[in-house]
């Protein structure tokens, strides 16, 4: 009987490439979502699935509560997260909370298809070199959307400053930060500034 995965990532290439190469030998039967919320849908429709995985940063994921969320949909069935420059303690986190592995969609197709049935089979998956810190990025897919005001406000948020604070401190007129803020909760899926900064909060942004 094929194992039955579902792939939640936001962008439509990367989700696309793992479910043929998924799906070419008929091991496999794939299912694709691209938000946290679509995900969930189909786990209360279509599962319990035998692995899901998770893009780290796609929408409604909220840092590590999406996956939270996720590992208690899918019951005691294995949830993976795949990110593309999330870093090593993020990925130590997920295993910690109960992720079935990590996946960095650096790895080439064959080795992320081959992961993917590993975690599937109910084995945990972490590549060596980026557990050990060797292939460590310089930026985080959580920033990497993000500019370089956009950061400066942001820090401004999580040390609990006015508007009016972060303008005094970067020199700006405090509408610019109102227009920042305005944007910063746009990519960050957030409600509000507060929840904004428990976002970055929870990615381990500083």
């Amino acid at each position: 009987m094929p194992l039955k995965i579902l792939i939640a990532d936001d962008h439509d290439m990367v989700r696309e490439t793992i479910v043929m190469f998924l799906d070419a030998d008929g091991a496999t039967v794939s299912c694709a979502a691209s938000t946290l919320q679509e995900a969930l849908q189909m786990i209360e429709t279509d599962g319990p699935f035998d692995l899901v995985l998770l893009d780290y940063t796609m929408p409604g994921m909220n840092g590590l509560e999406g996956l939270k969320t996720a590992i208690k949909a899918n019951g005691d069935k294995p949830v993976g997260l795949i990110s593309g420059t999330a870093t090593r303690v993020i990925a130590e986190q997920a295993l910690a909370l109960g992720a079935i592995g990590f996946l960095p969609k650096t790895l080439p197709a064959k080795s992320l298809v081959n992961a993917v049935r590993f975690m599937a089979a109910g084995e945990t998956y972490a590549p060596v070199d980026f557990m050990s810190g060797k292939d460590d990025p310089e930026e985080t897919d959580f920033e990497k959307d993000l500019s370089d005001r956009e950061k400066q406000v942001l820090r401004g948020l999580l040390s609990a400053k006015s508007n009016k604070e972060i303008a005094r401190d970067l020199d700006l007129q405090e509408v610019t930060i109102k227009l920042h803020v305005k944007t910063l909760c746009r990519k960050l899926d957030a409600r509000n500034r507060t929840d904004a900064a428990m976002i970055a909060r929870s990615a381990h942004f500083v």
